[in-house]
């Protein structure tokens, strides 16, 4: 989630290079999570957490659902999880990459889902966090209710299709639907404690 583009290497838009020389390190039945830079900066804000639950971090900053889709077979499918836990959607709705509409987003998830599932991976789906707006993104003014609207999609598909659904979204929104600063300085990224709570609402999902 980046103001801008230059730290993507163009000729390798989905960004396979990041995680090529790790990914055949892994050992299988761990839980990969996919996501864009609020994923990347857990692992690299609260390290123990995946250390010590076998949980594989394959977040890449500014990346939007149709980046992770493209990358899901190297970064999720190759590694045999368990499980997967994706949460993708600030990026797309920030159109880093352009405009797409919250219906392709869902799309995107759901092809990342099924894709899962084929190769018998558990999913569990994440809210999108709360946003009230977007630092690099002014122009967008109705940031915080796109997010309620993708994450209702994605809460519907996960309760007719028998997906957890992980809703960091109640726990960690403010009065205006954005992540107050106690949990986010920027009001996007989360602080240590912005994932501690994150963590809380995942691991009461993932033990069941």
């Amino acid at each position: 989630m980046m103001h801008n583009t230059s730290a993507q290497n163009k000729a390798d838009w989905a960004n396979f290079s990041k995680y090529a020389a790790a990914n055949p390190q892994e050992k299988s039945g761990q839980v990969v999570f996919m996501g864009n830079s609020i994923t990347e900066g857990w692992k690299n804000s609260r390290p123990d957490f995946f250390t010590k639950n076998g949980y594989i971090g394959r977040g890449i900053g500014g990346q939007t659902s149709s980046q992770m889709l493209v990358r899901f077979r190297k970064d999720v499918l190759e590694l045999q999880p368990r499980a997967v836990v994706i949460l993708a959607g600030t990026n797309d709705i920030a159109q880093n990459q352009g405009f797409i509409s919250l219906e392709n987003v869902l799309g995107n998830i759901i092809s990342m889902v099924e894709l899962a599932q084929h190769h018998k991976i558990e999913v569990l789906l994440c809210s999108v966090l709360p946003a009230y707006e977007f630092s690099w993104r002014a122009e967008i003014q109705d940031a915080a209710d796109q997010i309620i609207q993708l994450n209702t999609l994605i809460r519907y598909y996960a309760d007719s299709n028998g997906i957890p659904f992980v809703d960091y979204h109640s726990a960690l929104k403010d009065e205006r639907n954005g992540l107050p600063e106690k949990y986010a300085k920027d009001g996007v990224h989360p602080t240590a404690a912005g994932y501690e709570i994150m963590e809380d609402v995942l691991q009461a999902k993932l033990k069941k």
